[in-house]
């Protein structure tokens, strides 16, 4: 099987759930010019403006610990084969294969929209999330910068904010993020999956170096900003044994917490990861797959609530055992961080004020 370079999806094939016609590499979405040693153009990124009509989503679902979010962006350029949001693509008539990493969507009106769901007087003030779908912090908002316009507006109505990402370009923000923290209204999750440069470039191809997500660490939380990590997720027999190391490197970093979560393979997400495993690692694809079906009562996704977070059976007993020997060791609270809704201002006319 050929691998596109720099990308985590082996294949690129819509699925039928919603009667949509399989889709291969066209060259639509390909270079214009063949590399030089004369083999298939490198698969480029394009970015679509999308003009919704509001920017923050709902949900109820009870082992979810928010209820509001924010996505400035569809598709993900960080490309890690397990991202459990690969399916959404398949609603644009796009294959959460390669499509997902590369045919992405911003939101730059998503900052205005913020601002006018805030000032309408039915708001409850709850804490929004950024970074639970798709990466806040991936490449391209770099140039779009939708993700600092949204802070910018929380940071002036002093709402609270919880952040997750893979990527230190969260720094680029810190000027923000500490203010906030000040007041305790913000916290960041910064994803470590693996230590391993070789395992993470296949997994995360397009994230940052787990070196530098330990530097963010540090420099987020000698900020003042609280730091959670997450090592979400475990793969058995691929990344559970760096588990105990994961958790003493980000402790050593500042964190203060960390988190963990059995791979997931929803939907579409589970062929393609089959066809990852069969690229990368070949001598253990039957073993890593018969151990994530014992952790998901026999199959490869469990989506009940609950135990789709934890696992089932002896293989989550173990991951969970040795999950919190190394908390203990790492000395980590299992105080759940909360923070401030008392000193929120809803924004006032179209802009927020200077004063």
């Amino acid at each position: 099987m050929a691998i596109e370079k720099g990308r985590g999806a082996p294949i690129n094939r819509t699925s039928d759930r919603f009667n949509l016609p399989a889709r291969e590499a066209d060259g639509d979405w390909l270079d214009a010019r063949d590399d030089i040693d004369g083999t298939t153009p490198r698969l480029r990124t394009t970015v679509t403006v999308e003009r919704p009509r509001t920017i923050i989503s709902r949900n109820s679902s009870p082992d979810i610990g928010f209820s509001q979010s924010i996505n400035a962006y569809r598709g993900c350029e960080h490309g890690c084969i397990y991202c459990f949001a690969r399916p959404s693509h398949a609603y644009h008539d796009l294959s959460p294969g390669l499509d997902f990493e590369s045919r992405l969507f911003a939101k730059p009106d998503a900052a205005t929209l913020l601002r006018a769901e805030l000032a309408k007087p039915s708001y409850a003030v709850a804490p929004i999330a950024m970074g639970t779908n798709t990466d806040p912090y991936q490449p391209i908002e770099r140039d779009w910068h939708i993700t600092r316009d949204c802070i910018e507006v929380l940071a002036g109505t002093r709402h609270p904010l919880f952040i997750t990402t893979k990527s230190d370009r969260v720094l680029r923000d810190i000027d923000l993020l500490a203010d906030m923290a000040r007041d305790r209204l913000v916290a960041v999750c910064v994803s470590v999956t693996s230590l391993d440069p070789a395992i993470a470039r296949t997994l995360e191809p397009r994230a940052p170096h787990p070196h530098r997500r330990l530097a963010a660490i540090r420099a987020l939380t000698e900020a003042g900003i609280p730091v959670h990590a997450s090592i979400s997720p475990v793969i058995p027999s691929i990344t559970d044994h760096e588990m105990e190391a994961i958790i003493a490197q980000v402790a050593q970093a500042g964190a203060y917490g960390a988190s963990y979560i059995p791979i997931r393979l929803p939907h579409e997400v589970a062929p393609l990861f089959r066809a990852w495993l069969d690229a990368h690692y070949p001598d253990r694809a039957a073993r890593v797959m018969s151990i994530i079906r014992d952790l998901r009562g026999g199959r490869d996704n469990d989506p009940n609530f609950g135990s789709r977070m934890r696992g089932q059976g002896v293989w989550a007993d173990l991951l969970r055992t040795r999950f919190n020997m190394a908390c203990r060791r790492a000395g980590f609270s299992r105080e759940r961080l909360t923070l401030r809704t008392d000193l929120f201002r809803p924004p006032s006319g179209p802009q927020l004020s200077l004063f």
